[in-house]
């Protein structure tokens, strides 16, 4: 799996690790398969695509070295459409089988599509231990807060009263904030980016594939036949100058009109809160730290946005820090077992102590 880093800004990746370096010089095209793309006409899903395929050819790796695995659901046909190795594997299970593929097979760049449903409803232990372990993994997470494949269920991402054909009263569930859960279970880099903002999702991709070890980043992408609109407030020009705000590493946290509004911590309560600035709170005014050791600061952050109206919703990188990564240290840990005891027998492991032979 790619271990790299990257020059802040610059969009420089230098690569550090085992995955081989592609030959000759590679294009849009190269990664672009011979399959019919199977979307719906308007979804997000094809922006998401085209910037993928778009930004592979920047890691400078071979494509033959490059897996993309995903679970159930319309964006988990994503590997059918990119021309490297991929799997379309089980529902919510794509964390626990590219976990496997990244942990013996560290030659490969490990990807995983997901939605919001997939990701979050049957698959949330698989995510959440992925994170938390610090595989050396990507994961893409297309929340459109429907089940759009099985036509119009509400999702662990729905907000409350959403009504859908399985929920025609009104949904009563709490929703999941994917970028806080994420964050509440460790995850070394977790980021939030938006399906019809190419630059800004190409610039949070390239921040991923730097960052050694789990990346989770969350696309807010619109579903045009289930859940239309979704996310219009953060995609309008004139409402999203004033509900997105765009996070930076180590520059303020304003946004607005003429960055007119930023964000403080409370003093007496010590949550975070929306202020206008003034000459008077100027010096308050939140330095986003992503490298920061602690997630107190980016768990706040994700809590801003409401779930109803998504006002005051932080998009980029809200935490990037180093972990241990998994798979180097099992690597580490078979390396020192096979240097003190040799290489193993897998038939008498197989067998056991506890074994015996029947004669009849």
């Amino acid at each position: 799996m790619t271990e790299a880093t990257m020059s802040e800004g610059t969009g420089t990746i230098e690569a550090l690790s085992l995955v081989p370096k592609a030959e000759a010089k590679q294009s849009m095209k190269d990664f672009k398969s011979d399959q019919e793309v199977r979307w719906c006409p308007g979804c997000g899903d094809y922006a998401v695509l085209a910037a993928v395929q778009g930004f592979m050819p920047e890691l400078g790796l071979a494509k033959e070295n490059i897996v993309f695995v995903s679970g159930i659901g319309c964006s988990s046909r994503f590997p059918y459409y990119m021309d490297t190795y991929g799997m379309h594997s089980i529902h919510g299970r794509a964390p626990a089988i590219a976990t496997g593929l990244a942990s013996s097979r560290r030659d490969l760049s490990v990807w995983v599509v997901t939605g919001d449903g997939d990701a979050l409803s049957i698959g949330g232990n698989h995510l959440i231990h992925a994170l938390r372990r610090n595989v050396n993994l990507k994961i893409l997470l297309f929340n459109n807060r429907i089940y759009g494949l099985t036509k119009g269920q509400y999702s662990p991402t729905s907000e409350v009263g959403k009504i859908t054909k399985s929920t025609p009263m009104g949904s009563l569930d709490a929703p999941f904030n994917p970028v806080s859960l994420a964050i509440g279970a460790e995850a070394s880099f977790v980021a939030r980016t938006v399906d019809s903002d190419r630059q800004h999702l190409t610039s949070v991709l390239r921040q991923a594939a730097a960052h050694p070890g789990t990346a989770l980043v969350e696309i807010y992408q619109n579903c045009n036949i289930f859940n239309d609109g979704a996310f219009e407030v953060l995609k309008d020009k004139q409402q999203a100058q004033e509900a997105v705000i765009r996070l930076e590493h180590g520059k303020p946290i304003v946004f607005g009109t003429d960055s007119a509004k930023g964000v403080i911590r409370d003093s007496l309560t010590g949550d975070l809160k929306i202020v206008t600035v003034t000459e008077d709170n100027q010096s308050q005014i939140l330095v986003h730290d992503a490298h920061a050791a602690s997630p107190t600061t980016a768990f706040a952050l994700s809590r801003l946005a409401d779930p109803d109206t998504l006002h005051h919703t932080p998009i980029g990188v809200l935490r990037s820090v180093d972990r241990p990564v998994y798979d180097t240290q099992m690597s580490d840990q078979l390396d020192a077992a096979i240097e003190r005891d040799g290489k193993g027998d897998l038939a008498a492991l197989l067998a056991g102590r506890d074994t015996w032979t029947v004669v009849g």
